[in-house]
């Protein structure tokens, strides 16, 4: 219904959204599939990084996982599948289910304050330029100020995670809470999240940090690529962050419907088009790289899921883990 309504707003056709991904170069899309694999390998990468060393898990096994993550995750509506980090760590690399709910926070942290760090460096530069204040939008100055605000305190989140936690405890103890069976059973999994939290990332947070900063480059390098090849030839690296921004944030916070069909293509086509992008041109690159990008992420994902069933699973956890079959 989104898309429908999309379409019929924009005054765009199938055939044309169909043609504008037949325009796309082979080369390109080469290109931006290789970038892409890239994302998935420092994204296991840096879950690697952050799981307890208890059992240390080998890179081999969190990349499948990384890969059948992203399509549960992408595909299901309001970013219910990120849970399946959790289960999939658990069966395929024994992984407690708590530890991998805080890997599943701690880089979901670290990704907010890199992508508000990113958009805030972006409306910085941006304001700088004097088009952009011709066109209404002398406010992105006061935006990036916002957002480097925001990054700041979701990095804060991060390093300090357990903290956080344990404010929730003793919220809950403050009110007398914890006397109800709700609270206590609150309490409790705060309890077990700031022990989560505390053990997941010990010593290498720093590292993760620096990690998501190639990742959400690899991520706007992607984006950039194809919004380029798909007809949008003219903009600028900084140009293409910023159009792609709320597509980004449509795919990260849980407001997208399944596979984020209107939600993503909405926020491409109000990003690109305050970076002067025609509103017919950007809604076709907006469905054309929605197909793309479903193609991809299906595909790493179903390989995700076969090299997890061909890896086996592990039972157990802590240091007495075994593989088994």
């Amino acid at each position: 219904m989104l898309v429908g309504l999309l379409l019929a707003w924009g005054g765009v056709r199938v055939g044309e959204v169909l043609a504008a991904l037949a325009r796309l170069d082979p080369g390109v899309y080469l290109l931006a599939l290789g970038v892409q694999a890239a994302i998935y390998l420092l994204r296991a990468l840096r879950f690697r990084l952050l799981l307890p060393s208890d059992p240390r898990v080998s890179f081999a096994r969190v990349l499948p996982v990384t890969a059948a993550h992203g399509l549960a995750a992408y595909v299901l509506p309001a970013k219910v599948g990120e849970a399946s980090l959790i289960v999939y760590l658990k069966g395929a690399c024994g992984t407690a289910g708590w530890d991998a709910a805080a890997v599943l926070l701690l880089s979901r942290l670290l990704d907010l304050a890199t992508v508000a760090g990113s958009l805030s460096l972006a409306c910085i530069v941006l304001s700088t330029s004097g088009v952009f204040a011709e066109r209404g939008l002398d406010w992105l100055g006061g935006l990036g100020a916002a957002l480097f605000v925001l990054m700041l305190a979701f990095g804060w989140a991060s390093a300090r995670g357990e903290r956080l936690a344990g404010w929730v405890e003793a919220f809950l103890r403050g009110l007398g809470l914890s006397r109800t069976r709700l609270g206590a059973g609150a309490e409790r999994l705060a309890a077990r999240l700031r022990d989560a939290l505390a053990r997941v990332g010990a010593g290498r947070l720093r590292a993760g940090a620096l990690l998501s900063l190639p990742v959400w480059l690899c991520v706007y390098l992607f984006y950039a690529v194809l919004a380029r090849g798909l007809g949008l030839s003219d903009l600028s690296f900084f140009e293409a962050i910023f159009g792609s921004s709320l597509a980004v944030l449509a795919n990260l916070l849980p407001i997208n419907g399944f596979a984020g069909f209107g939600t993503q293509d909405a926020g491409w086509v109000v990003g690109f088009g305050a970076v002067g992008v025609e509103r017919e041109l950007a809604l076709e690159s907006a469905l054309a790289f929605h197909l793309v990008y479903l193609f991809n992420i299906v595909a790493f994902g179903v390989a995700g899921h076969l090299g997890m069933g061909m890896g086996g699973s592990v039972t157990g956890t802590g240091s007495g883990a075994r593989w088994g079959r």
